[in-house]
């Protein structure tokens, strides 16, 4: 072992014994002093800093399960009209797009119409199955969440579809039913007086109490974690239709709310704690669109007069008694966009592969089947391997700039991340390499900014070596930082959990953090837990399409992580685990098809 090498062994070594008093406690943050006058900013940062899990303690929570009032897992809009989508009548269909071939180029895009919408939400956000042991069913979903809660609600906003609606309407995405909720329908020249032909938007909110029922105040950051997957998930549904999607961010949360209807919630005897937080809304479109310009104070203005439309439904109750968490509120208000100042703004839709290392590395499955058959691996094997050649296939569908043919990587234009409506990319990945044939177990970075290179050696310990591995491709940015079985490590760091060390690699995502939060503003901080989702949706499937799985891991020791890797400031911080490798499948669990689904509810 080399000197680096040994210096790191004892860092492993410090840094993985449990409980060990040595450890170090919460870091401050360099912004919180007294002379810092941005309130939000601070607050956003006093939450992030709270709820730190560390060696000594972990972030507010409850103390126990109360299992009585565990939050329903379906939002209902009681009353509101109910129109059925289709369902496929064949998820092997042969003439069904490969997955391998999402990230070379569209397909000629498909007309909406009432099977097109079906397929849209049933490869993004529907039920993917459901499982039953002893007592217990439960559903799964195509779009994964943190312990399987699911606090994203989706709502459809669109010109008249053939066979659904013979108006414009506004309606809310029902799973569990594969139907929509018609809460509204919109005056005929919204869509051709704003948006281009063809087009449609989706809009995104969370129901933090979802979360927060178990995981108290770190709720927030597994909510916007959920939101990146369900982006990513929609964004790589509609391109098997031959659709683009876009991040419309210049939008305020005020337009979001009326918009999507949400300000009925004071109306109805719903707990404030139950209410949708809006997180975001998408613009749908034709692959090959040039030239979408929006007119975003004219859309604003026009969106003012939706709280007067007639609103259909009234919210279910999710739980009887609840436990509030005020400080999710407080962050969740602080950080909601403000709207655009520019009155108009052009979206950018051209289009850029992926690079490709290794094709071989994917089984031939289509789009659908790789979707509908993801699942979150409970366990891992500690067994399989995995060839380099797949290690270094799977980061390159995890580079933003896809295919640059020599450009650095920055700009988000590769599937899914050409979503993100911000233009470059922020989070980096920093890899425990497990079980990788011809790699050397140790410490990786991929770098999927390079302008940030020259900050993130700065930023972690000078004796990395920040080197090229062997035989990685010429437009990989991935480097070592040192050798060494960072197993125990990786299980340390993670909460103590088996399965970041059991798998063949594990990782955290490391986000440029204060300093993005000052560039463009607080807001951005539900943003970079959108883009660690984006990255983990895209690792749920590349491990899915090459025979293995893979897990979110949202439990883990922040400061001991950034002690690791020698990160003294909140220039970058890490918000996101991740794990890959060969699932344990536990028998005495059966499952059963999503549609139809059992009688009873979850």
């Amino acid at each position: 072992m080399n000197p680096v090498s040994s210096r790191f062994a004892s860092s492993i070594s410090f840094l993985s014994i449990p409980h060990k008093s040595a450890i170090i406690s919460a870091m401050a943050f360099s912004s919180s002093s007294d002379d810092d006058d941005d309130d939000e900013l601070r607050l956003v940062l006093k939450y992030h800093n709270q709820t730190k899990h560390s060696f000594n303690g972990y972030a507010r929570g409850p103390r126990g399960l109360d299992w009585a009032n565990q939050p329903n897992p379906f939002r209902r809009y009681l009353s509101a009209p109910l129109l059925p989508l289709q369902h496929p009548k064949n998820h092997d269909d042969d003439d069904s797009l490969l997955y391998s071939c999402l990230f070379d180029s569209l397909p000629p895009p498909k007309p909406i119409s009432l099977s097109t919408i079906s397929h849209l939400f049933y490869n993004s956000l529907a039920l993917s199955a459901w499982k039953t042991t002893g007592l217990s069913t439960w559903p799964l979903r195509v779009n994964p969440s943190s312990g399987n809660l699911h606090p994203t609600e989706a709502y459809l906003i669109t010109p008249p579809i053939d066979s659904l609606s013979q108006s414009g309407f506004v309606a809310h995405y029902a799973p569990k039913e594969h139907s929509l909720e018609v809460r509204a329908h919109i005056p005929s020249s919204f869509f051709p007086s704003f948006f281009p032909a063809n087009s449609f938007l989706i809009g995104i909110s969370s129901i933090f109490w979802r979360e927060a029922w178990k995981y108290g105040e770190r709720a927030f950051r597994y909510c916007n974690h959920d939101v990146g997957h369900a982006i990513a998930a929609l964004s790589i549904a509609a391109a098997e239709l031959g659709w683009d999607l876009k991040l419309l961010d210049g939008f305020g949360a005020e337009d979001l709310k009326r918009l999507l209807g949400l300000h009925i919630f004071s109306e109805f005897q719903i707990p404030s704690i139950e209410s949708e937080h809006p997180d975001c809304l998408l613009l749908v479109f034709p692959n090959g669109t040039r030239d979408i310009n929006l007119d975003y104070h004219q859309i604003s203005s026009a969106i003012t007069e939706f709280p007067a439309l007639q609103w259909y439904g009234k919210p279910n109750n999710l739980s009887k008694e609840h436990l509030c968490w005020d400080t999710i509120y407080r962050t969740a208000k602080a950080v909601e966009k403000p709207p655009l100042i520019s009155a108009s703004s052009s979206v950018d839709a051209s289009w850029r592969s992926s690079a490709v290392f290794c094709q071989s590395s994917y089984n031939k499955l289509t789009a659908t089947q790789v979707i509908r058959n993801r699942r979150s691996a409970v366990d891992m094997d500690a067994v399989t391997c995995i060839d380099k050649s797949v290690f270094y296939q799977m980061l390159m569908h995890c580079l933003p700039s896809g295919s640059t043919r020599g450009e650095p990587q920055k700009e988000q234009l590769a599937l899914p991340f050409r979503a993100l409506s911000w233009d470059t990319a922020e989070v980096h990945l920093a890899l425990f390499v497990h079980r990788v044939s011809g790699l050397p177990k140790g410490l990786y970075f991929l770098v999927r900014n390079e302008d940030h290179l020259s900050d993130l050696k700065k930023a972690t310990r000078p004796e990395f070596e920040w080197k090229k591995p062997d035989g990685c491709p010429d437009d990989l940015p991935l480097y070592k930082l040192t050798e060494g079985d960072c197993q125990k490590l990786a299980k340390g760091l993670s909460c103590h959990q088996d399965i970041a060390g059991d798998g063949c690699f594990s990782l955290g995502m490391v986000a440029r953090f204060e300093p993005v939060l000052r560039e463009k503003g607080s807001w951005m901080y539900p943003r970079l837990f959108w883009e660690t989702g984006v990255v983990g949706q895209v690792l749920y499937l590349e491990a899915h399409a090459m025979g293995i799985s893979a897990t979110g891991i949202g439990c883990y020791f922040d400061d001991p992580v950034h002690e690791l890797l020698g990160i003294k400031d909140s220039g970058f911080q890490s918000l996101y685990h991740f794990t890959v490798g060969g699932p344990v499948l536990d028998k005495r669990i059966m499952t059963l098809p999503a549609y139809p689904g059992p009688t009873t509810d979850a």
